[in-house]
């Protein structure tokens, strides 16, 4: 049996949340208490130990993430609770930390739990709260930044200075202005999830690019870009007419 908590500073999200769980995951997941704050969440947690917290992202004046910053290692698991859309949803998902978007679905919540219930390691469970905090951090920045994990910690690159991105497997590396270039443990899915509303375009299965780095396009099956920088680049012919619909807004 899983011991939970409810951290939540609106009432009917807390009930809501309650219910849903009772309801459904009676023999799973023991609620073990709720906090309207983080000094309530605190106390409690040390109080009951819980395995599980459902936390929401705002919690009146403070965050969830003062309530994580207070540890050096996150001693349980996190569901986050929000209401955000968006740019915030996609730092979330590049993080790979769960969350539920309010108001809560039972399919979505069935989802998070058995994430929990199925996993027994969480060494990097830390750096991942890191990371999501980090792209938090950027919301409402004018010019945008993307915080990417490296070996040594975290690094933030501004994103008007990334002229494309190409997969290896299962890592990416970043080709930067100024002739810089790094290496990140997240496939090419999640930049161009993380990226495309930021005018990056996904012109082949291999490499995505920054649509304000085009210098010219090569008529042909699928044709080809070159960039600024010299490099040039297929375009896959599936993706040809989505490419060309695109660039006519440059």
């Amino acid at each position: 049996m899983i011991k939970a908590i409810i951290v939540d500073d609106e009432q009917h999200c807390i009930d809501r949340l309650r219910v849903l769980l009772e309801n459904n995951f009676s023999t799973t997941i023991q609620l073990i208490g709720e906090a309207s704050s983080v000094t309530i969440a605190q106390e409690l947690i040390i109080k009951q130990a819980p395995d599980l917290i459902f936390l929401d992202v705002q919690i009146h004046d403070k965050t969830g993430f003062d309530l994580l910053n207070s540890y050096s290692s996150i001693p349980f698991f996190v569901i986050f609770t929000t209401a955000y859309e968006q740019y915030a949803l996609k730092a979330f998902k590049f993080s790979a930390i769960d969350y539920l978007l309010k108001p809560i679905d039972v399919d979505e919540l069935s989802s998070a739990v058995h994430k929990v219930v199925s996993t027994v390691h969480q060494s990097d469970y830390k750096s991942k709260f890191d990371l999501l905090y980090a792209n938090f951090r950027q919301l409402g920045l004018q010019e945008k930044k993307v915080a990417v994990p490296t070996i040594s910690g975290i690094e933030f690159i501004m994103v008007s200075s990334i002229i494309r991105c190409e997969s290896n497997v299962n890592y990416t590396t970043l080709y930067l202005t100024g002739n810089a270039k790094l290496v990140v443990a997240k496939t090419l899915k999640e930049f161009e999830e993380l990226l495309t509303e930021y005018n990056f375009f996904r012109v082949h299965n291999s490499h995505l690019i920054n649509l304000s780095f085009i210098k010219t396009y090569n008529k042909g099956k699928g044709g080809s870009v070159v960039l600024t920088d010299g490099t040039e680049l297929e375009v896959s012919s599936r993706r040809k007419e989505a490419f060309l619909n695109r660039t006519k807004s440059i």
